[in-house]
């Protein structure tokens, strides 16, 4: 089997991944089917984390516009929702001998670490999977934008979006039968063409960096190992 191509990454999974068809929520089968996937590239011996976001249990934006919940307080909501995730994750992760660390923007000591940069990077170097939860601790910036930034902060050689769909389209495909898929885009490329895969400033943040995103379909059993190895998945980003 070749060697990994990329030794240490950031995954990016959204809430909706964690769902079933219920569409809100934490699905067993899926938690499971992820986590399995995520020991599949810990046993290549890549340093893995993880950034996931909440839309299966909350949205900031949605929950401010359909109450008298202001937005600064929903996406707060958001953030505390994505520890519930995290920790969901690392449980699962821990039942099939993956060993991780949880660790928050925001501090709640009781349930998972405070986020430590060189904490953090000492745990990927032990080859635990390092989860990091709340965002970046602050409203109005996204989980996307977190990846990016902590992508940039422990020297990750890639980010891995995980979607539903196997990459980024000129069109949504699952209403246009003709979108078409790009292989390769440059980071100027996505930022101007507004491709929504990401948030501009996430793509911004990379491109200062160096760090590639690969957008990938997480429902293909096989295909997060694949790309680490550096196969032809999904889209690259660079």
């Amino acid at each position: 089997m070749a060697d990994p191509k990329y030794k240490r990454v950031v995954l990016k999974i959204s809430g909706e991944g964690l769902c079933g068809e219920d569409r809100f929520g934490i699905d067993g089968d899926e938690l499971g089917r992820i986590a399995r996937e995520i020991k599949t590239v810990g046993d290549l011996g890549v340093e893995l984390a993880v950034v996931v976001g909440a839309g299966n249990i909350v949205r900031g934006a949605v929950v401010a516009k359909d109450s008298d919940v202001e937005e600064v307080t929903g996406h707060y909501m958001g953030m505390l929702a994505t520890v519930i995730n995290a920790l969901a994750i690392q449980d699962t992760l821990e039942s099939i001998g993956v060993q991780t660390r949880v660790q928050s923007a925001i501090g709640m000591d009781r349930v998972c670490e405070k986020f430590i940069r060189r904490r953090a990077i000492r745990h990927l170097e032990k080859g635990r999977v390092v989860i990091f939860a709340a965002g970046t601790g602050n409203p109005f910036v996204t989980t996307d934008t977190c990846a990016a930034l902590r992508a940039s902060e422990v020297q990750a050689d890639a980010v891995l979006k995980a979607t539903q769909v196997d990459g980024v389209y000129d069109a949504d495909p699952k209403t246009s039968p003709t979108a078409k898929l790009y292989e390769h885009l440059s980071f100027d490329e996505a930022i101007h063409k507004r491709l929504r895969v990401m948030d501009v400033s996430a793509f911004d943040l990379c491109q200062q960096n160096g760090i590639p995103v690969i957008v990938f379909n997480l429902k293909h059993p096989g295909n997060m190992a694949a790309v680490v190895r550096g196969e032809r998945i999904g889209t690259l980003v660079s």
